[in-house]
This record gives structure tokens, sequence and C-alpha cells, in this order.
């Protein structure tokens, strides 16, 4: 499973999701791309899932169209030690996502 980390997320965030073969958006040289442009390119680039913070993101774009699943996280900031518990929930849902398909992972909301 290839998965594509947004810039807003801690690098760390990737090493710490078990079983994946795990890139940021910067790793990428894909900083300041525009949203539908970044999933385009994620697609075209054979990754499965977007693991993002942006709430926004499936009102923005039509990802029922697009050929990866994406992974929205809830949480009070998006620094580790708020991230790495959704770590747990982040891979459960690794296990079930389609291409289109959203799925919010949180605990709380940001501040």
């Amino acid at each position: 499973m290839r998965l594509l980390l947004d810039e807003s997320l801690p690098r760390d965030l990737a090493s710490a999701i078990p079983n994946v073969d795990a890139r940021t958006v910067r790793q990428m040289g894909w900083t300041s791309v525009g949203n539908g442009e970044l999933l385009r390119r994620a697609e075209d680039d054979g990754f499965d899932v977007f693991l993002t913070a942006d709430r926004n993101l499936e009102y923005q774009q039509n990802l029922a169209t697009v050929g990866v699943g994406v992974i929205v996280l809830v949480a009070y900031s998006n620094r580790m030690e708020h991230l790495g518990p959704l770590v747990p929930a982040i891979v459960a849902a690794l296990a079930t996502i389609q291409p289109g398909a959203v799925i919010k992972v949180g605990t709380g909301e940001r501040r």
C-alpha cells in the first residue's frame, strides 16, 4: 500500500504507520500544489491513499472520481503528540478504504 501524507502533517507520522510505503508531499516535490492537482498526481504516481488534516477537502473536490482513498485526520493539532495516538485507527482505515472513499479518523476537534 502506498500512502501520501499531506504537507501539513509531520514527517514522523510516515514512519509511525507500519507496513506501508509512506511518502510526504515534500518528498515528492509537490509542495504548494493545489488539492485537485495533488490528488491527480497521487493517482498517476500509484498512491492508494492520501492522508490529510484538511477537513474541507471532501467539499472542495469530487473525491468519488479520484483513484485514491482519502483519510482525514481530526485532532487537536497536527503535532505528533496528537496524531500518534491515531495510528491504530489509521491502520484500521487503511485496511478497508477504497478509491474515491473518505474516512475520517480522530478523537477531537481542532482548536
